[in-house]
């Protein structure tokens, strides 16, 4: 569910940038207002990086190899990590630079058009809020009672959080274009425009360092969510079994691996701890089916600091 509403997600703003960024250059052409212009090519960036999501999900899909025996599911990451800087240089940098050369230059807008980027920006906030409100709706099926905040910094899957930020960030700077553009065209002052500039510049760099920092998580290997890992200890304690240690590693958003040394019995021969690792194994793929790659470890009992007895060592579950 959580890559097919991040499909839909994907799609529905790719479909709205690029309607979008033709209107920007439209409006930009008839009034060289630099604020348009840091929106059009906003519009481009966003729909480039959609894309990019879409090529990482397809390239995710491919069977694993012997080079890539755990295979591809990381492509997602990477290519969510590329979005960030895309939108950080193209988007945020050039913003900025639009800006200042505005700051340095500043000109009313031209033309006879003063009409023609208030239109667009205001038909550009409509369609963005219709895609906007399909990447929440998405989100929500996977988002349960979690805060927007946490579910962006905890989300596994990749899409959805870049298109929620992504949207965000495209009303809000509509938003800054607007104002610099209407105040622009009310005192005739270009300052005015340029600043609205300087405001979507510094919001998408915000955007894009925010993004680089959860993605980078995500490719440096983040283990199962605390609800995942207590149903993999819990699956392999049904039937009496004793953990020692367990990790988990993400090897992509709906890919898991399990790696845990499991306590046995001295008496225990090499058939029986096959069939409970077998079961154990079982279990793990029933409660938590994402758990596609699973290495169960058994050891043997250890004796207490006492010698007495014959107890396993039970240690906490990693988060």
């Amino acid at each position: 569910m959580a890559a097919n509403g991040g499909t839909k997600a994907i799609v529905a703003a790719l479909a709205a940038n690029l309607t979008i960024a033709a209107l920007k250059f439209v409006a930009y052409a008839l009034t060289l207002s630099s604020s348009m212009l840091a929106e059009a090519i906003h519009s481009v960036a966003d729909s480039g990086n959609q894309i990019l999501l879409l090529v990482g999900g397809k390239k995710a899909k491919r069977a694993a190899s012997p080079e890539h025996p755990f295979g591809y599911g990381r492509e997602r990451y990477i290519y969510a990590f590329i979005v960030s800087i895309v939108l950080f240089s193209v988007g945020g940098l050039f913003a900025l630079y639009e800006a200042w050369d505005k700051f340095q230059h500043p000109h009313a807008i031209e033309g006879g058009f003063w009409w023609v980027p208030l239109a667009v920006l205001v038909g550009a906030i409509i369609a963005e809020s219709f895609s906007f409100r399909t990447a929440i709706i998405e989100s929500n099926h996977v988002r349960g009672q979690q805060s927007w905040a946490k579910f962006v910094r905890s989300a596994k899957q990749p899409e959805l959080p870049v298109i929620l930020l992504e949207d965000l960030g495209a009303l809000v700077g509509l938003v800054f274009a607007l104002i610099g553009v209407s105040l622009t065209l009310l005192t005739g002052d270009g300052l005015w425009d340029a600043a609205g500039t300087a405001m979507i510049g510094l919001l998408l760099v915000a955007i894009a360092v925010v993004l680089a920092l959860e993605t980078k998580s995500l490719l440096l290997g983040e283990s199962a969510t605390k609800d995942d890992v207590a149903k993999i200890a819990a699956a392999i304690e049904a039937d009496g079994g004793r953990i020692i240690h367990l990790k988990t590693l993400h090897l992509g958003p709906e890919e898991l691996l399990v790696a845990a040394k499991i306590a046995v019995s001295h008496s225990a021969t090499g058939d029986e701890i096959a069939r409970e690792i077998d079961a154990a194994e079982a279990r793990i793929r029933a409660a938590v089916p994402i758990a596609r790659v699973i290495y169960l470890e058994p050891d043997l009992h250890r004796a207490d600091a006492t010698g007495a007895g014959q107890q396993p060592v039970a240690v906490a579950p990693q988060p």
